[in-house]
């Protein structure tokens, strides 16, 4: 039986990659792509899928945002995440969403293609990577760092404006006002003890929030 596949993520050459990636195998379709937020909820609105490929990093609403309306919508689509950041950033932010796996998109092709065909099993997909990380926070749990203590939307904020996005363009983009945005930003700065935005990027480069 195939799996149908729906790809999100703003950047056309990646779902490019992952289409012609799936593409070639058999019992893999993609029947449709978005590069954000209200154009994948009109796609879903139009087109039925087995699995969504999705990034967490999308202009306006995350991909975090996706996960928490698929699961208050009650959606039985299982939703692989695909995302440039560390695992040990943000795997377990989009598995406690409802993520059914989570890869890096610097991996290994072969590896998306069998977390999606999992997925569509409904199993958890991780890598061996995440699992040894598990393994060893269950044997000897470490700290807990600060920014695990921000909200999903609260740690969207510190890692854009930590890419250096001003308020103003943050706000158009989550489609928010500046005042909620700064709202945000207040509440990273005293959650994170910070003084401003320049400690504010320092913290987030250092904790491998962005590149």
């Amino acid at each position: 039986m195939t799996t149908r596949v729906i790809l999100c993520d703003d950047h056309a050459l990646i779902r490019r990659g992952i289409r012609d990636t799936l593409a070639e195998q058999p019992d893999l379709e993609v029947v449709g792509e978005a590069g954000e937020y209200g154009e994948l909820r009109a796609l879903l609105r139009r087109q039925g899928c087995d699995v969504l490929v999705l990034d967490i990093n999308l202009p306006g609403r995350s991909g975090l945002d996706v996960l928490h309306t698929l699961k208050e919508e009650g959606s039985p689509i299982r939703v692989l995440v695909v995302s440039m950041y560390p695992e040990d950033q943000y795997a377990l932010r989009a598995l406690r969403a409802g993520a059914f796996g989570y890869v890096n998109k610097g991996g290994d092709p072969a590896q998306i293609v069998a977390a999606v065909r999992m997925v569509a099993q409904g199993r958890k997909y991780i890598t061996a990577e995440m699992a040894q990380m598990l393994v060893e926070n269950l044997t000897a749990p470490t700290a807990e760092a600060a920014h695990d203590k921000l909200s999903d939307r609260e740690l969207q904020t510190l890692t854009m404006i930590a890419s250096g996005k001003r308020l103003a363009d943050i706000a158009e983009e989550l489609s928010l006002s500046p005042k909620t945005v700064s709202v945000y930003r207040a509440r990273v700065l005293e959650k994170l003890g910070l003084a401003n935005n320049s400690e504010l990027t320092v913290y987030a480069i250092r904790n491998g929030l962005v590149s």
